[in-house]
């Protein structure tokens, strides 16, 4: 995003009243009291090497992973500044308000800090959501810490320290170094370190280690509402191993010095995975490990957030390295951070065995039919959804469709699997994206968790080296067309077609169970489990009835609605010559819709294209040898 002249004159003004002290060697040290966490409140207290003059304090702005200004300033409170134990006036900057400034009077060496904050947020969004519940917490650094301006926050040490209350168990890539009673202390590490390495809680908490002969350690540590949940069942436990072992051999690497897969398992905290360079920060539903179907549907979320720890947190674009935590990211180059890692993610999940090939053909159809049932693809390209990342996220679902939003992510990924099926037919087999991510991210080897930026033309020159072909002209023209079908170069190159029948794939199956009814490729529409239209599709038969997302369907051909009365209306109607009749509530009013649909029931498949080498196949084949279960 670029500063409008205003804003840079502004941002030079408030940069030249930053004092010109020397930067402190002395860490800064934080002791966040979690105890509290059940009521949705954490305690901060942070002591801040300084020198005298007037100082400015920074609060964590735009957050790695989440491409955006994400800080949850607004649930900072408490603000208290003491030098020699008096309070010290502080106020907040007129343009940034993540920034505090205090004058630090003579003969003062450190500030006494004391911040809350109040995770009272809703269960949506990312680590600025719902974090806690009455049995476990998520702590986000980030959104505590405070640290000076005149300090650069990657040179900037903190020693931390957490209280838990009485019981609980954590999980954390940080380096325990001592205990005092429920409080954990931890070796120093940088601001952005300390942001890049959250901490999960809980009173029901459970470590598993992960493929134990390999180095660096990998452990897979679980906090839940209740101790039920924490029952990980065996082939997804070897899965977890396997996906251990995969990425390895993919990435011909690893850059951490050991690995944490944070999960939490409840129904309170939001939903979502976050990246972390020595962990992730990933929260499903609390039953996963107990129903079969959210244990397929939640399958792919671990394998993609592991893969940013190459493609996102080692490997970024060079838009999206921010240096202070202030300074506006540029997603122009989402479409490899999130949409390279959909891709690779979605096949380690095959590879490792959390999916089955059937599994993951039926997840792809259900992407690329998504995608080619995107009517607002015809104005907007797929560079400008990365461009326009910080603007979207939040734009919730409704006319989602003509909107688009975050597509980078799907459509990256079948933009991916185009390269890799490209580079495996123009080599004869020879080569494919395995080579490509053994060069781009296995670059130095094994490393400490450390950042190399890059830049579209090292993407195309990384290519090359594999495949000598025009990458430059092959990627720009699949991010900047404008087309009302999504590109299936990759899926067709793979041996398969897009088609639809009236049977739904495994994954919509699995999804229909949870709730609703997917009457996309039919009707036009999504529908919650209590008849209400979560989305209605540009000029399907649907939207031509006037309805739209918000609305209620009371009644279908005049009985009560049930998910199931709707799947047999959508079924009949191949063989009814009269319109759909649908009751429908819209704030409080209700009128009579008539949909004129006689095409039944429609849901996408790949099938296989005869006389063609079965090339998705090949790529799900595991780079590893999997140990018996």
């Amino acid at each position: 995003m670029q500063r409008t002249p205003l804003l840079a004159l502004a941002a030079l003004a408030f940069a030249a009243t930053l004092p010109l002290v020397a930067q402190s060697s002395q860490p800064i040290t934080i002791t966040v009291d979690a105890t509290d966490a059940p009521r949705k409140m954490l305690h901060a207290d942070m002591v801040i090497p300084v020198t005298p003059g007037d100082l400015t304090l920074l609060y964590a702005q735009w957050i790695p992973g989440e491409h955006g200004p994400t800080g949850p300033i607004d649930n900072l409170a408490g603000l208290t500044i003491q030098a020699d134990g008096k309070t010290l006036a502080w106020v907040r900057d007129s343009v940034n308000m993540f920034a505090f400034h205090v004058h630090v009077p003579e003969g003062v060496t450190s500030l006494k800090v004391h911040d809350d904050f109040l995770a009272t947020a809703a269960a949506a969004g990312f680590s600025a959501g719902a974090s806690t519940s009455a049995n476990l917490a998520m702590v986000s650094w980030n959104e505590v810490i405070l640290w000076p301006a005149n300090r650069p926050a990657p040179e900037t040490m903190v020693v931390p320290s957490v209280t838990l209350p009485d019981g609980w168990k954590y999980g954390t890539a940080l380096t325990a170094t001592g205990h005092e009673g429920n409080t954990t202390h931890f070796a120093a590490v940088s601001v952005n370190q300390l942001v890049d390495s959250p901490l999960l809680s809980g009173r029901y908490f459970k470590e598993f280690p992960l493929a134990p002969e390999i180095s660096p350690k990998h452990y897979l540590d679980l906090a839940a509402d209740g101790p039920e949940d924490l029952a990980v069942p065996p082939q997804m436990l070897a899965g977890f191993n396997n996906l251990v072992r995969e990425t390895g051999a993919l990435y011909a690497s690893r850059h951490y010095n050991s690995y944490h897969f944070l999960m939490t398992l409840s129904d309170q905290v939001a939903h979502f995975g976050l990246e972390h360079h020595e962990s992730n920060d990933d929260r499903v539903p609390e039953k996963t490990f107990l129903n079969p179907n959210l244990d397929v549907l939640e399958a792919g979320l671990l394998p993609h957030e592991f893969t940013h720890s190459w493609n996102g947190k080692y490997r970024r674009p060079a838009g999206l390295v921010s240096p202070d935590f202030q300074t506006p990211m540029k997603g122009d180059l989402l479409w490899v951070y999130e949409g390279l890692t959909e891709y690779l993610g979605d096949v380690l999940t095959a590879r490792s065995g959390l999916w089955t090939d059937e599994q993951y053909r039926d997840a792809l159809a259900n992407t690329a039919a998504a995608l080619n049932y995107r009517p607002g693809r015809t104005w907007r390209d797929l560079q400008d959804t990365a461009t326009a990342a910080q603007t979207l996220y939040g734009s919730g679902g409704q006319w989602d469709n003509w909107r688009r939003s975050v597509d980078y992510y799907p459509e990256g990924e079948l933009l991916w699997l185009d390269v890799d099926t490209t580079i495996r037919q123009m080599s004869h087999g020879k080569k494919s994206i395995n080579d490509f991510c053994a060069r781009f991210h296995g670059l130095g080897g094994n490393t400490g968790p450390k950042t190399v930026p890059y830049t579209f033309d090292d993407i195309v020159s990384n290519l090359n080296a594999v495949q000598p072909n025009d990458w430059a002209s092959f990627l720009t023209m699949r991010l900047t067309t404008k087309r009302d079908h999504a590109p299936m170069g990759g899926i067709e190159h793979g041996g398969y077609q897009l088609v639809y029948t009236d049977k739904p794939n495994s994954m919509m199956e699995a999804r229909q169970a949870m709730g609703g009814v997917n009457a996309w490729y039919s009707l036009g529409l999504q529908i919650g489990n209590n008849g209400v239209l979560r989305d209605v599709l540009f000029y399907s038969p649907a939207y031509r009835a006037d309805l739209g997302p918000g609305m209620k369907i009371v009644a279908v051909n005049g009985r009560q609605y049930t998910n199931s009365l709707m799947h047999d209306a959508i079924r009949d109607s191949k063989t009814s010559q009269t319109p759909m009749e649908l009751i429908v509530e819209n704030t409080g009013y209700y009128r009579v819709v008539k949909i004129d649909y006689h095409g039944g029931e429609r849901y996408p498949h790949l099938e296989r294209v005869n006389a063609t080498p079965d090339m998705l196949g090949q790529i799900l084949q595991p780079m590893t040898k999997h140990p018996a279960q």
